[in-house]
């Protein structure tokens, strides 16, 4: 990673100080620089850390992995480096949940990440038995301490291979926020997740609905009676994701946020 001078910065909470952040931030071509620059100033704890976490910014590095954290659904998701950042628009998707499953007591979040999807729901289903997943060690130990406040556990594994046995025919929510960009288009990513993020999290395959196709062929086996199974798509792949949901044989529709540009599948087990 490119290193950045030590800047020469008064004390943090003076104006001369923003300044200088922002002057760096807005130089390495950050569009909200002055709200980013208030972010790492009242993250960072001294002067030397304020100066490191601005150089890494200014290096590429994800605004969220620099602070060591996301904001996502009214809480505050810690964020490891080279793990997957939570999107804004994957609020939605916690919002269809709970609409869906306002009284859901267990609750999977495979291909967990952060955990975000995880402690979004355990903190709005109070009480609810929560589990996540993922392939990526880095990405399990952050949701572990992301769920501990709430009890939830964390496993490391592919998909449903990870979870424990006794949650078969028991799951009232099943979230997957599984990669969908297509091999062909990951390198049309922005560099703040191509080159931070990690592949998995990103690559759905040749047309970006693998990892989905095998999600939807093992859901049935874990979804309780009349629970549901949410995730994430495109608008370009939506027709197609509802014909793989519904193969599985799942009761499904597709819910939209033109707000937020965020395409929602609900595939519900009858």
């Amino acid at each position: 990673m490119p290193s950045l001078p030590p800047l020469p910065f008064p004390p943090s909470d003076s104006p001369a100080s923003a300044a200088a952040v922002v002057s760096a931030l807005r130089a390495a071509g950050c569009v909200f620089a002055e709200e980013e620059a208030e972010l790492m100033i009242a993250t960072a704890r001294t002067e030397e850390e304020l100066t490191s976490m601005v150089g890494r910014r200014v290096a590429g590095l994800p605004l969220e992995q620099v602070l060591g954290w996301a904001r996502f659904h009214g809480l505050r998701i810690t964020v490891e480096p080279g793990v997957f950042v939570p999107r804004r628009r994957t609020e939605f998707l916690v919002d269809q949940a709970l609409a869906a499953a306002p009284r859901a007591s267990v609750v999977v979040d495979l291909c967990c990440g952060s955990g975000a999807l995880g402690a979004a729901l355990a903190a709005a289903l109070d009480g609810a038995e929560v589990h996540a997943a993922d392939i990526d060690p880095a990405a399990v130990r952050c949701a572990r301490r992301n769920l501990a406040a709430f009890g939830g556990r964390a496993h490391r594994g592919d998909l449903y291979d990870a979870l424990p046995a006794g949650l078969r025919g028991r799951v009232d929510v099943l979230t997957a926020n599984v990669p969908y960009v297509p091999t062909d288009e990951v390198a049309l990513l922005p560099a703040e997740a191509r080159d931070h993020e990690p592949l998995a999290a990103l690559d759905g395959g040749a047309d970006g609905l693998d990892v989905l196709r095998r999600v939807a062929a093992g859901a049935s086996g874990w979804l309780a009676p009349g629970g549901c199974l949410l995730t994430e798509t495109s608008e370009r792949q939506a027709e197609t994701a509802v014909e793989v949901l519904t193969r599985a044989g799942l009761t499904t529709r597709l819910a939209v946020s033109e707000e937020l540009y965020a395409h929602v599948l609900i595939g519900v087990l009858p």
